[in-house]
């Protein structure tokens, strides 16, 4: 199924993100980690993509395994950042194989000891590039794309970020989602200025459940997102207890929801990773809104 057959809806509705394994050892246990995630029958679950594409295989067995086992529609990530155009080919086949319907093409991470290499030679600079390919590709996918309520980190300002965001969705981008934030009225200002732009397609919010102190550093590093101070005071809080942390992140990030869909957000993209148990509490947290056993 296309996510775009039901991202219209006015329905409520919760997916989930989980990542393959690395390695041929942990790819188990990260199997039934999805699906038992997989069996909280979410939206749709999306399928991340190894830096420089080391797990791209992993991607497609995950998603695939999900869709044909649990009938839960799959997005798998495709990255093209230092990749080849016959390497992206031979990806977009794969998928295509696979029955995967739906495709978040994002540039991806610079591959570590290139962040200052000269890029003037590489076949994909921008993600706007993959889109378009797979959108000339024949496949018919439905394409997401990423946004950053707060400013892509290598954009100069909001205004240029939005411009390029623009083009994104003029070159096919079926849908949006954006990068996690943990101040929902970042993200009302910023669909305002996406919808006076003119971008209309539906944007996905992403939300983060932090429930471990340590995840904190680590999420301001990978999105530059902006800390409320209620955040703040909730980890200096808990941060050093596992068991009152996971708790109240749980409790943080369904707060987040809640409030999006009592403004009118019908879709929620929840970044439990590989984590059922944390998938789980927050669909219980919210059964009753989404009128849906968990």
């Amino acid at each position: 199924m296309k996510l775009t057959e039901f991202l219209n809806q006015k329905k409520l509705a919760l997916s989930f993100e989980v990542f393959p394994p690395k390695t041929d050892t942990a790819f188990e246990s990260v199997k039934h980690a999805t699906e038992e995630i997989a069996k909280l029958r979410p939206s749709f679950m999306s399928v991340t993509y190894g830096a420089g594409g080391g797990t791209s295989q992993y991607t497609l067995d995950i998603a695939r395994n999900i869709k044909e086992q649990y009938g839960v529609p799959t997005l798998a990530h495709l990255t093209c950042v230092s990749s080849t155009k016959e390497t992206v080919h031979a990806r977009i086949a794969d998928i295509k194989a696979a029955g995967i319907q739906n495709v978040m093409a994002l540039r991806g991470d610079i591959p570590a000891g290139l962040e200052n290499a000269d890029r003037s030679h590489w076949d994909y600079k921008h993600a706007i590039e993959l889109i378009r390919e797979l959108k000339d590709s024949g496949a018919n996918f439905c394409i997401g794309g990423a946004c950053y309520p707060e400013v892509h980190p290598e954009s100069v300002n909001q205004s240029e970020d939005i411009l390029h965001l623009k083009e994104k969705v003029d070159a096919g981008c079926d849908f949006l989602t954006t990068q996690m934030f943990f101040d929902n009225n970042l993200l009302y200002n910023f669909l305002y200025k996406i919808r006076e732009a003119g971008i209309t397609v539906p944007i996905i919010p992403g939300v983060m459940p932090i429930t471990n102190g340590n995840q904190v550093e680590r999420a301001i590093k990978l999105s530059g997102s902006f800390m409320p101070q209620r955040f703040k005071s909730l980890v200096d809080k808990f941060g050093t207890s596992p068991a009152a942390m996971k708790q109240a992140g749980i409790a943080y990030a369904t707060d987040q929801i809640i409030d999006l869909f009592a403004n009118g957000i019908t879709n929620v993209h929840v970044y439990s990773m590989n984590k059922p148990d944390v998938a789980a509490a927050i669909g219980r947290n919210l059964s009753d809104i989404l009128g849906q056993e968990w």
